[in-house]
């Protein structure tokens, strides 16, 4: 056992496969065997393989954490939330003083959306092995994310005391609150910039010291930081504003003809989505609504997008391309309602009697979730357009995903806003009514009157709860997390005209679209 245990740590898999094997030829009654062979195959990446070895030793050992933690892992990899989620919750109930398998639950209750829960296993990760920085890490960040602001600072700053040039830490730092010309950090920022020549550390320490110069009132040399970090991440992950072209496109032409599904019935407790651009108040608005006695936030589900590709059937890798598009159009609507609930069922608080579902993305599924789940409300944000596309541009969204590839250039976000707005377009033609326009501006300019007439929307009695928003205690898994926690305030409008020469171009191409910037 622990040759295949050593082998695997070190990451031989001929090795530790040999050895696993070894073990199951000598003791097949024996469920650790089974384990190990799994987790080679899963180092592997072959994910699907390794499933059913992990319930083989679960079979000989139902409540052993560590088999359960790595089960979830694995079902979590395989977008299998609900089983994930059970897994989850079995562990937590078993004792273990593994710091890796604690560190695992953590992982997993993170993309489960439980924030909260995470906080402890990733605590007793760190308690058991203070000196695993990733553990720590992720203990930092599950403090931030559900407002344990000092505790997050603090944790952040011994990964840096240990590790100067952990660009993660420095970068989750920056964004953890607003940085001021007396308490800064663009000096050590700057010095690990000049330490690093590898390209993920680079992109995030520009972007951090981007955030803290425009912090402290430094426009020109955030913006120069910023270019440098978006400029180089664009050529290497070779994006071509055609990519998401075809998309739109895509839509427009799938939804071109009259509908004539009928419209099934919701259930009474619809779903509220709250969609549009990044950036643009949606973690706010999720805020205000979750502050209701009868509203709970789900976060930033993916359940559209792959209810979606289920109910389509296609092949391709990607979640969203012309062909899944295409294909789902021939899906009965009521299907796609259905795979959305149970994939978002597992990650609604208990006892839930609306929750809002706020991935910004969803407003390219509209059409669908207009016919899908007639009762569900939806509202989609809208902010000054030039806001909209600066905002979009100095936020580090997921690196490596395909739905913000076009926000590192500025002409790129132009583009891809002009598309957005056409498309909303499209939706309120289709579906008049359906979709709440709902403007940040306004809100910050008459926030009681804006937020009743979101309630109405939403089919929500008052409750003066949703002016307090920012006493909400629900973890924000956003960058806007440190805003919403102080309250709502004008300092984000007309933060594009510090950068008015910059943004001369992009203002230009909208006015050309026929879309208003005063």
């Amino acid at each position: 056992m622990l040759d295949a245990r050593s082998a695997l740590s070190r990451g031989d898999l001929p090795a530790a496969g040999e050895a696993a094997r070894a073990m199951i030829l000598a003791q097949p009654e024996k469920s650790e065997g089974y384990f190990l062979i799994a987790m080679v195959a899963a180092e592997a990446g072959q994910v699907r393989k390794a499933l059913p070895l992990v319930e083989r030793a679960l079979a000989i050992e139902p409540r052993n954490p560590e088999y359960l933690a790595q089960y979830a892992r694995l079902l979590i990899l395989l977008r299998r939330d609900g089983g994930a989620a059970a897994a989850a919750r079995t562990a937590l109930d078993c004792p273990t003083d593994d710091a890796r398998t604690l560190d695992t639950l953590g992982c997993v209750l993170v993309r489960l959306g439980d924030h909260e829960s995470s906080v402890q296993p990733f605590k007793n990760a760190v308690l058991l092995e203070p000196g695993n920085l990733d553990y720590r890490y992720n203990l930092a960040a599950a403090c931030g994310f559900t407002g344990r602001v000092d505790t997050a600072r603090a944790e952040y700053e011994t990964i840096i005391a240990a590790e100067p040039g952990n660009a993660r830490a420095h970068y989750a730092l920056a964004i953890l609150s607003r940085q001021t010309p007396e308490t800064n950090h663009v000096d050590r920022l700057a010095a690990a910039l000049d330490g690093t020549s590898e390209p993920q550390d680079q992109l995030r320490l520009r972007y951090a010291l981007a955030k803290e110069l425009e912090d402290i009132g430094q426009p020109e040399r955030a913006f120069t930081a910023l270019s440098n970090a978006n400029t180089e991440h664009k050529r290497r992950i070779g994006y071509d504003f055609a990519q998401d072209d075809a998309i739109f496109d895509a839509i427009e032409a799938a939804f071109a003809s009259p509908l004539t599904d009928e419209m099934h019935a919701g259930p009474s407790e619809a779903p509220i989505f709250v969609v549009g651009m990044p950036r643009t108040g949606t973690t706010l608005v999720d805020r205000i609504l979750s502050s209701h006695p009868k509203v709970a936030t789900a976060g930033e589900l993916q359940a559209m997008p792959l209810a979606v590709k289920q109910a389509a059937g296609t092949r391709s890798r990607q979640v969203i391309d012309a062909e899944t598009i295409r294909a789902a159009m021939q899906a009965p609507a009521n299907r796609i309602g259905e795979l959305y609930l149970a994939r978002a069922a597992h990650h609604l608080p208990a006892r839930a009697h609306r929750f809002v579902d706020k991935l910004p993305a969803n407003f390219l599924y509209v059409g669908h979730i207009a016919r899908s789940l007639p009762q569900a409300s939806i509202v989609c944000l809208r902010r000054h357009p030039m806001d909209t596309i600066w905002s979009n541009f100095r936020n580090l969204f997921a690196s490596q995903s395909a739905y913000y590839a076009y926000s590192y250039d500025l002409l790129d976000t132009a583009r891809y806003y002009a598309r957005f707005d056409r498309l909303m377009r499209v939706w309120e033609r289709l579906f008049p009514g359906r979709v709440l326009q709902f403007s940040y501006e306004a809100l910050v300019d008459n926030q009681e009157e804006q937020t009743r007439r979101l309630l109405e929307h939403c089919g929500l009695e008052w409750d003066p709860a949703c002016l307090s928003f920012h006493k909400n205690r629900a973890a924000v898994a956003t960058p806007s997390a440190a805003q919403v926690r102080r309250g709502l305030n004008a300092e984000g409008i007309g933060r594009w005209k510090a950068h008015g020469e910059h943004m001369a171009a992009v203002r230009g191409f909208l006015e050309r679209q026929g879309i208003s910037t005063v």
